[in-house]
C-alpha cells in the first residue's frame, strides 16, 4: 500500500474531510489532494506530523511493503495499563454533554436557594405586613425545597457519571485512533467553551457590579439592598449554570487525553484525593451554618471564592510536598 492510499484510510478513520486534514497540517486542500491522488509527496514535516495525529509510526507511512497499521507507541508503554477504546471515549464523552446540563442547572438552583429567604427578608424590612419569624420560616423552607430540587437534577446525572470516575482517578492508556479523534472535538470545541466561561464570568460580575450601585446609591434603604443580593444570587446562579456546562465538557476532553489537572503526575498525588473531600465539606458545613445564624445570605456567599482561593494554594503546597 502506497502512501497516498494510507493517508486516505487514516484519513477517514478518523472522519476527517481533505479540507481538516488541511487545516491541521496547515496546508491547501489542493496538497492534501494531491497526496491522496499520488500526485506529490508531503514534506517531511508534514510526514511527522500526520504520524502524530493519526497514531502511527513513521515507519508504517513511508514504507509500502508494511500493510499492518503500526501504532506510534511511547518509549516505554506500561502494559499492565488500563485501556480506552474509541467505542468508549465517545460513550463517555457524549454521557458527559447529557450530564453536563442537568449538573449545571442543579447546581444553579442550588446557588439561588436563598433567594426567597432574602425576598421575604426584604419584604419585612419595607414594612410589606409580614413578621420576621414567618418570612425566616417560609424562606427556609422554600430554600429546602430549592436544594432537595436541585439533587433530583444532579444525583440521577452524578449517578451515570460514577462509572466512569477511573478516568479521572486512574493512570490508563488508549488504543489507536483515541488521541487523534478526541483532540479533533476538543479543538471545535475550544471556541464555545471560552465563550461559555467569558459570558459566566461577566454575568457575576454584572451583579457584583449592581449590587455594589445599589448599596453605594440607596445605603439607608436595606431592604433594596437585600433585594439586590438576592438579584445577585440569581447573577451568580446563570454564570455557574453557563460555567458548569461548558466546563465539565471540557474536562471530560482532558480526562481522555490526559492533560492539564487530569495528567497522569497529578493523579498520582494522592494527598489532594484524600484532602478535596472532607475539605469542601467542612466548607459546605461551615457555609451553611454560618448563613442559618446570622441570616445574611447576601454575603455569606463570600466562603465559596475565599475557599477556592485556598483550596487552590493547599493543591500547590501538596503537589510540592508530593514531588
Amino acid at each position: 500500500m502506497i502512501l497516498a492510499d494510507k493517508i486516505i484510510n487514516e484519513r477517514k478513520k478518523l472522519g476527517w474531510s481533505q479540507e481538516e486534514l488541511a487545516d491541521k497540517l496547515s496546508v491547501s486542500r489542493q496538497s492534501v489532494s494531491k497526496w491522496e491522488g499520488a500526485q506529490s509527496v508531503p514534506d517531511l514535516q508534514r510526514i511527522l506530523e500526520m504520524s502524530k495525529i493519526f497514531g502511527v509510526s513513521t515507519d508504517y507511512l513511508l514504507k509500502d511493503d508494511i500493510e499492518e497499521v503500526i501504532p506510534s507507541e511511547k518509549a516505554e508503554s506500561d502494559t499492565s495499563l488500563r485501556k480506552l477504546s474509541l467505542e468508549e471515549a465517545n460513550t463517555y464523552l457524549d454521557t458527559v454533554n447529557k450530564s453536563s446540563g442537568k449538573i449545571a442547572l442543579g447546581a444553579a438552583i442550588c446557588t439561588s436557594c436563598a433567594v426567597p429567604l432574602l425576598l421575604l427578608e426584604s419584604a419585612y424590612k419595607a414594612g410589606a405586613g409580614i413578621s420576621e419569624g414567618v418570612s425566616g420560616g417560609i424562606g427556609a423552607v422554600l430554600l429546602l425545597i430549592f436544594v432537595a430540587i436541585s439533587l433530583v437534577f444532579i444525583i440521577p446525572a452524578a449517578m451515570a457519571l460514577s462509572k466512569w470516575e477511573w478516568l479521572e482517578k486512574e493512570s490508563f492508556e488508549t488504543e489507536y485512533g483515541v488521541d487523534g479523534a478526541v483532540r479533533s472535538k476538543l479543538e471545535k470545541f475550544d471556541p464555545r467553551f471560552v465563550r461559555g466561561i467569558t459570558t459566566g464570568v461577566v454575568t457575576i460580575l454584572l451583579g457584583v457590579i449592581i449590587l455594589v450601585a445599589v448599596s453605594f446609591l440607596y445605603e439607608n434603604n436595606e431592604s433594596l439592598i437585600i433585594a439586590a443580593a438576592a438579584g445577585l444570587l440569581l447573577f451568580i446562579s446563570a454564570g455557574v449554570n453557563t460555567i458548569i456546562r461548558v466546563g465539565m465538557i471540557k474536562d471530560s476532553y482532558n480526562k481522555v487525553l490526559q492533560e492539564e489537572d487530569y495528567s497522569r503526575d497529578k493523579k498520582e498525588n494522592k494527598v489532594m484525593n484524600a484532602i478535596a473531600p472532607a475539605y469542601w465539606l467542612l466548607v459546605t458545613a461551615g457555609y451553611l451554618t454560618w448563613s442559618f445564624v446570622s441570616k445574611d445570605w447576601g454575603f455569606t456567599w463570600i466562603v465559596w471564592p475565599i475557599a477556592g482561593i485556598i483550596y487552590g494554594a493547599i493543591a500547590a503546597v501538596a503537589e510540592q510536598v508530593t514531588k
